[in-house]
């Protein structure tokens, strides 16, 4: 019997091509000169899509492949799939949930706490002692009590931090404090950590009212999506002042980075690596693998 064929839109951890090839015939988009090219000469043969955070699946490419059958992709996040056009031709998508949460709740915690002690400053020789503020007791406010939410809570309760939240509905079991609109959940936070799902809802849902409420000493942590954060606006607030630092591994127009935030230095960077450990690798390659498999 023929194997599957699988494309795959992007470069990803060796561990999940070297499975996929065993398993299925794999094609490398990135080895074609364009999508267009490929679709012209195997198309027809493919019936999944592996898909990631970096290069995901547009209404175009579904209809290009006129045998497809499933979307899987390597992320938590749907936000770069077509899903209209996957419901209108009856395709399903899976994501790989739950086997990123530690990690990305641990970057999370990691920002703050390098944001915090200056961790990813370089010493300087013959400066001046520079006192730092401590992370532990500090109010979080998280934005989205989804499972990672609730990890990056789990662990900031682990420092003696506060902890509220908003997010679409109340997670009365979670026992924290909920506000119904972010403004308010910025006023009463010093560190405001973003760790929902984007939608067209939540596109810049910390926008220029929301940073000046968080004020120049409030931290934000995005490990969510780029565009959860307006990034103009975060440029101007930390560069004026009025807001104290930021700690982010997603980027409005990844893999663009201004270059403003690069020569902040109340700003850590990180690119995208919130699940990028060995174990989740696997892990998410796995289930990618199970949800393809018949």
């Amino acid at each position: 019997m023929e194997s599957m064929g699988v494309l795959m839109t992007c470069p990803m951890h060796s561990y999940i091509q070297e499975q996929l090839a065993k398993r299925f015939n794999l094609f490398k988009l990135w080895h074609f000169p364009s999508f267009v090219a490929f679709a012209q000469a195997h198309g027809t043969s493919v019936r999944a899509v592996v898909a990631s955070v970096k290069v995901g699946v547009d209404a175009t490419t579904i209809d290009s492949l006129p045998n497809l059958q499933i979307v899987s992709t390597y992320s938590v996040g749907y936000d770069n799939i077509d899903l209209r056009k996957c419901r209108e031709k009856g395709i399903p998508v899976t994501n790989t949930p739950d086997v990123l949460t530690d990690d990305v709740a641990d970057l999370a915690i990691a920002l703050a706490l390098s944001l915090f002690c200056t961790i990813s400053h370089s010493p300087r020789r013959n400066s001046a002692p520079h006192l730092t503020p401590k992370l532990s007791g500090k109010a979080v406010g998280i934005i989205g009590m989804g499972r990672i939410g609730l990890a990056i809570a789990k662990r900031a309760e682990a420092f003696g931090c506060p902890i509220s939240y908003h997010s679409r509905s109340v997670k009365a079991e979670s026992g924290y404090r909920y506000y119904s609109n972010v403004l308010d959940l910025a006023a009463d936070s010093e560190v405001l950590v973003v760790a929902c799902t984007l939608t067209h809802e939540t596109r810049h849902i910390v926008n220029r009212g929301v940073m000046d409420a968080l004020g120049p000493k409030g931290i934000l942590i995005n490990i969510g999506r780029g565009p959860h954060v307006d990034e103009p606006e975060l440029v101007s607030a930390l560069t004026e002042g009025r807001l104290g630092g930021a700690g982010l591994d997603v980027f409005e127009k990844e893999p663009e980075v201004r270059e403003e935030l690069l020569r902040l230095e109340n700003v850590v960077l990180t690119p995208h690596v919130g699940s990028d450990t060995v174990e989740t690798c696997m892990a998410m390659a796995d289930l990618v693998i199970a949800n393809l498999e018949p």
